[in-house]
């Protein structure tokens, strides 16, 4: 070695505090020890610091973990609406909303045709949209959706043709027109009639499903715009053309679920599109609109919000009759949701009102029971979407005054509505407008 690190190693020895080179012997280490207790005399109980304050801590410590066990026991106290923001839209209902896996981008669409998309990162405390566009023309917008992947949005409007646009909002493809005057809707490549709902493949990123009123449930690929994938009819009980309202694939993506203006729930296997697996004739009142269909996290059970004012949860494996059932839940809106809490345990729905006759209501019930456990108002007008994002750990909000509502906690979510709130707003409109001043003289 060169006599630079000779020397340098010889001033490491003479610091004991530098630990470099080998490490010293066990048996040495030990000896030293030995050695050191014999000089200093007995060894000292270790009662660092006060003793008293040692058990305030252990006791606080204890009482952190009781409020744990409380939180445990008490879903409500995992609700995050502590705080809250406001984006809005326009003055016309908020019918739907999305937000993309991550949480980053959140898109409204409303009965005044537009879409407008939020980017929570980019966004400060003005909380104004980046973009606005009307994809659908002089349509309403019955949904949106983000798919798996979050790189592109199933936008479904009242038009027969749903739309998929990219994360910008242009338009990728655009699902083909069926023949109206063909009868078997099998043999048309589209839909003929108004569109109610859409829906993403919750495993093939590809793969969405819409209903119409032309009375057919069908799949597409994002692939292939000239035709469908697949045709599911539902029927009466008389075997005739019932009218889907709205469509949802179960989590593992093997069934796709329908409710009808019939009153029924259809449920076919992705692999038999003839017959149904499951259905239930009476699952609501004939001739009301079931705005929402909703399958839990672990599966088993599909809650349903129906136009008569009521929301069922169902169990697949018996679906003869309803698990539980509340009513007195005014639902005037062909689109309110309902949806489950990422921990499964309650279930959450949104409340109709007429103008002024009250406030629209969030109302969250714990699925087992169906007690209701907590109610939050939020505005002067219904309440339609809800969408409680696990990753986030917030609830969005579409209410039908035209604002879209992000309820937030700042501890228990993530990111989020917490990353835009924080950021003051921009100045730079000011010095613009002194700039097109002095072009103007």
């Amino acid at each position: 070695s060169s006599p630079v690190d000779s020397g340098s190693e010889s001033d490491d020895s003479d610091s004991s505090s530098d630990l470099i080179g080998p490490p010293v012997p066990p048996q040495l280490a030990r000896l030293a020890i030995e050695e050191r207790d014999s000089v200093a005399g007995p060894p000292i109980a270790p009662q660092y610091g006060n003793p008293q304050c040692d058990t305030d801590e252990d006791e606080d410590d204890e009482d952190d973990e009781d409020d744990e066990d409380d939180e445990d026991d008490n879903p409500v106290k995992r609700i995050p609406d502590s705080h809250e923001i406001t984006l809005i839209h326009s003055k016309r209902t908020v019918s739907a909303l999305g937000l993309d896996p991550s949480g980053a981008r959140l898109v409204t669409g409303g009965y005044d045709y537009e879409v407008k998309l939020w980017d929570f990162a980019g966004m400060d405390a003005s909380l104004q949209a980046f973009r606005s566009l009307q994809p659908c023309e002089c349509h309403q917008i019955k949904s949106l959706q983000y798919s798996a992947t979050g790189d592109v949005i199933l936008c479904v409007a009242g038009s027969a043709q749903a739309k998929v646009l990219d994360r910008d909002g242009f338009q990728v493809m655009e699902c083909v027109k069926g023949d109206q005057y063909i009868v078997d809707q099998a043999k048309t490549k589209g839909h003929t009639a108004m569109l109610n709902s859409g829906v993403w493949h919750p495993k093939i990123k590809e793969e969405f499903a819409t209903c119409s009123n032309d009375g057919t449930v069908r799949t597409w690929d994002m692939n292939n715009e000239k035709k469908h994938k697949e045709v599911f009819k539902p029927r009466s009980a008389q075997g005739n053309r019932a009218v889907p309202t709205t469509c949802v694939y179960s989590r593992d993506g093997k069934f796709i679920a329908a409710a009808c203006q019939d009153g029924s729930i259809q449920i076919w296997d992705r692999t038999l599109n003839v017959h149904t697996k499951f259905h239930n004739r009476q699952a609501h009142v004939p001739g009301s609109d079931t705005s929402c269909l909703s399958f839990s996290y672990d599966g088993n059970t599909l809650a349903s919000r129906g136009g008569d004012d009521t929301i069922k949860t169902w169990d697949l494996r018996n679906f003869g009759k309803p698990l539980n059932v509340a009513s007195g839940l005014p639902n005037i809106f062909p689109m309110t949701d309902c949806c489950f809490s990422p921990d499964d345990k309650l279930l959450v729905t949104g409340t109709s009102v007429k103008r002024g006759q009250g406030n629209g209501k969030l109302l969250f019930f714990e699925r087992e029971t169906f007690h209701q456990l907590y109610q939050i108002e939020v505005t002067d007008a219904s309440v339609i979407r809800c969408l409680w994002h696990p990753k986030l750990n917030q609830i969005m909000v579409g209410t039908g005054n035209g604002l879209a509502k992000v309820y937030y906690h700042p501890v228990k979510s993530q990111r989020g509505a917490k990353l835009c709130v924080v950021k003051t707003k921009r100045k730079w409109k000011q010095s613009q407008t002194v700039t097109q001043d002095y072009i103007i003289t």
